[in-house]
């Protein structure tokens, strides 16, 4: 944040002097978070006469008074800011002082239109202030699940157009009752110009239906909701941003029937707690942790499991070591813990430990991995039989938004998923470009908008694998340009050719007239990290990813690149291994075990060590002729490989299971010695695996000498394959990078959000004198690759590349 063209004297004790006035513009994130009450209220206090207001590039104002009050005024302006804004600047001009007639005034007047320069604020997790007010039987909002004011509740998921203001969002259909009018008005009153201000005689209300649809006729929605789920039942429960699906955590029938009804056999589930107690036991909670628990961001966060949290909640994240926790965040949420607890009065309950915690599987309601729920007519028609009740609600969703979900790792926090909490807060680029629209690629994906010095990256889309999430990313990309008003000047995409996205981009860029830009899969990744952390010299980028199409068009996952401005330069890569099936591999780590085998000379192992596999007796075949078998260099296949020599899952019910089933076992186990001459390194710079996975393949004939020695063979196997590979990754990155001269390294790549093999190398390169770049802000996973693609966008030369 900087304050710019600001210079004034204080005035000397008892020395008169003229007043002055100033011209004050504030950007960043300053609509809709309290900031013109602040402003007015600052004012006040210091006998300050002027006006405020919203326009859309952010905050205007003027103020005249003596100058010492102006200078004050100019210095706790950005610092005491409301908890929900964030300054980027504040731009200070003189103006000629106007005559005053009596006692200066202040007002907040009438917001501006205009071009579109300001920040959209993400919704935001209830405040201690309004929970007070829910929880107190005197108060007129008592238990009112819609209570919000200018410090928390929903923003993004309710804004239809900027300015930020009532008629633009969803509540401009909710006409306010006088007194809640009142408090609108009121510049000293926390909701002042709270958009959605509501409360039980004239806002929102709660309503419960039936799986067709018909209301179930109930005194109190949200008793009948907690009776149910104490009763055993699913329940689709309206939110911020759409539906989510719940049941008690603590019914192992519940947790196996929404299982089965929603198709999700073995993905992990989350859980939803009131407070930090109803953990305990169950989730080992750090400082770094807890904070983000508690923030008003909230998001799940990835705890490392204690022993025994899978007896207590069995079916919940079977056979991983991390449980995905949140805390309530909505009023709705605490009226049902509310409930549950026997509805205590007052607050203290929250911070009280229940000897009978109650804990929700809280999981988004998209069934067959479409998009979220959002609409109550849409989710009668697509929960039909998931849910057993649907607990609505007659305030509309007007954007898509699912649940950010985050890990405390090697060197700090990173997101898996970035959504709600976060989107679309701006990630700040080092420096101004054309607007770009970028895309994204296939899976998990998002795209990302930029604007001067801005890049905005939307919420979590999804997988393109099907017709509704691919309308989805249109409606997001339509309504993410109209909200900041930006026409692109340039559009990026994945270079494959038929990623949906890819063929939008193509169809968005020809309608136009302005470049397509095809973007390179595992470039972006690292593109990505490049613009988090304002990298604009050349550096070496570590892709460790899954598949991608590479530049020679075989899939690439392993790479090590030079990368400076738009282009990029591949230096080395994995030696790569056979994709017996092609994308099955992908999903069936036995296939990548055979391929691992068929590499090490010994497929003819493979029937006899996959005897459950129908296929297995021809794979060998397959391999030796190089049907749909072709050579990748991904380092996730070769986690899937060793996850399939250990036997570990040979067939994945979900993406990335092996790796995380690996990764945990690892993490149970702890260090552990790297094998010796565990790899190799060619004159070309191609880093040779097979020796580790040869070891591996010998797991049968040390198994038990291993048990007797190290405790669990699985464990420690999984816990030498990480040790090694880290130190595989150093010995190959070291050498490079001071032949080089470039000191800076940026990673990428879904393998690096696991975190036992990323805290281990980021401490080997950093003590060899190293600069380590991880992704902070955006996914590691292909959630970023959006503003990676944004990032090589604004730094080409805008030629097409090919519609």
């Amino acid at each position: 944040m900087f304050i710019r063209g600001f210079s004034i004297r204080s005035k000397e004790a008892g020395v008169s002097v003229d007043p002055i006035r100033r011209h004050v513009r504030v950007r960043g994130q300053v609509q809709g978070v309290g900031f013109r009450p602040y402003v007015y209220g600052l004012a006040v206090e210091l006998g300050l006469a002027g006006w405020v207001l919203n326009d859309a590039a952010g905050v205007e104002l003027e103020v005249q008074g003596d100058p010492e009050s102006v200078a004050d005024f100019l210095r706790r302006l950005p610092a005491e800011a409301p908890p929900l804004s964030r300054v980027d600047s504040v731009e200070a001009s003189e103006r000629t002082p106007e005559a005053l007639i009596g006692d200066p005034t202040f007002r907040i007047a009438p917001s501006r239109a205009g071009a579109v320069r300001t920040g959209i604020t993400p919704d935001a997790a209830i405040c201690p202030s309004c929970l007070e007010e829910l929880f107190d039987p005197a108060d007129r909002r008592y238990r009112y699940a819609f209570i919000n004011c200018t410090h928390c509740g929903p923003r993004y998921t309710l804004t239809r157009a900027l300015p930020y203001d009532r008629p633009n969002t969803s509540m401009a259909a909710f006409i306010q009752c006088p007194p809640c009018q009142h408090e609108y008005d009121d510049p000293a009153d926390r909701r002042f110009h709270a958009q959605p201000n509501a409360c039980p005689d004239c806002g929102p209300r709660l309503s419960l239906l039936k799986p067709d649809g018909s209301p179930i006729a109930v005194a109190d929605p949200i008793a009948e909701t907690v009776r149910r789920l104490k009763d055993g039942e699913i329940l689709a429960v309206k939110g911020l941003g759409g539906f989510h699906l719940l049941c008690d955590a603590h019914n192992p029938d519940s947790v196996a029937r929404l299982r089965s009804r929603k198709h999700r056999e073995e993905k992990p589930l989350a859980v939803m707690a009131a407070n930090l107690h109803a953990l305990d036991g169950l989730v080992e909670i750090g400082d770094a942790e807890e904070q983000l628990l508690r923030s008003r961001d909230r998001p799940i966060v990835l705890l490392r499991k204690s022993p025994g949290c899978d007896e207590v909640l069995p079916g919940v994240a079977p056979g991983l070591a991390w449980l995905g926790t949140m805390l309530a965040y909505t009023p709705l949420h605490y009226l049902l813990f509310h409930d549950a607890a026997g509805r205590p009065p007052g607050t203290d309950w929250l911070e009280s430990a229940n000897p009978d915690p109650w804990l929700l599987v809280c999981t988004s309601a998209n069934p067959g991995g479409e998009p979220l729920v959002t609409d109550n007519e849409e989710a009668v028609r697509r929960l039909a039989g998931i849910a057993d009740a649907l607990l609505v609600h007659d305030r509309d969703i007007l954007v898509r938004c699912d649940d950010s979900v985050i890990r405390v790792g090697a060197g700090g926090a990173s997101f898996l998923r970035r959504a709600r909490g976060y989107t679309p807060n701006a990630i700040r680029l080092p420096s101004s470009g054309p607007s770009v629209l970028a895309l994204g690629a296939w899976l998990k994906n998002t795209l990302c908008v930029t604007r001067d010095d801005q890049a905005f990256l939307s919420q979590h889309v999804g997988d393109l694998d099907n017709a509704a999430t691919c309308r989805s990313l249109d409606e997001t990309a339509r309504h993410l340009l109209d909200i900041l008003e930006i026409r692109p000047e340039r559009i990026a995409c994945d270079q494959h050719p038929d990623f949906y996205s890819s063929q939008l981009a193509a169809a968005m860029a020809d309608e136009l007239g302005v470049p397509l830009i095809r973007v390179q899969h595992h470039h972006a990744h690292l593109a990505a990290v490049q613009a988090e952390h304002g990298l604009d010299q050349p550096v070496l980028g570590i892709a460790m990813d899954g598949v991608g199409l590479g530049s020679d068009g075989t899939p690439w996952g392993g790479e090590l690149l030079r990368l400076e401005g738009a282009e990029f330069e591949r230096l080395g890569h994995i030696a790569p291994l056979a994709l017996p099936g092609g994308d099955r591999a992908a999903r069936e780590p036995w296939r990548m075990a055979a391929a691992a085998l068929y590499a090490l000379g010994r497929g003819g192992e493979i029937a006899t060590r996959f005897p459950d596999q129908p296929l297995a007796s021809k794979l060998a075949e397959l391999l030796e002729r190089g049907i749909n078998s072709p050579l990748t260099t991904s380092l996730g296949r070769h986690f899937d490989a060793a996850a399939g020599l250990l036997g570990i899952k040979p067939v994945q019910r979900f993406e990335g299971q092996a790796a995380m089933l690996l990764e945990g076992l690892a993490e149970q186990h702890g260090p552990a010695d790297p094998v010796a001459n565990g790899w190799s390194i060619a004159s070309d710079h191609t880093l040779n695996l097979r020796p580790l996975l040869a070891w591996l393949a010998d797991r049968t004939q040390v198994s038990a000498a291993l048990a007797d020695t190290h405790g669990n063979a699985e464990q420690f196997h999984a816990a030498v394959f990480h040790a090694t590979l880290a130190v595989a990754l150093a010995d190959w990155i070291r050498p490079i990078a001071e032949a080089s001269g470039i000191h800076h390294l940026v990673f990428s790549g879904g393998c690096v959000l696991n975190q036992v093999l990323m805290t281990d190398l980021e401490q080997r390169l950093t003590a060899a004198g190293l600069h380590v770049h991880l992704p902070r802000l955006a996914p590691a996973n292909d959630g970023g690759l959006s503003l990676g693609q944004a990032w090589i966008a604004l730094h080409h030369s805008g030629s097409d590349q090919g519609k």
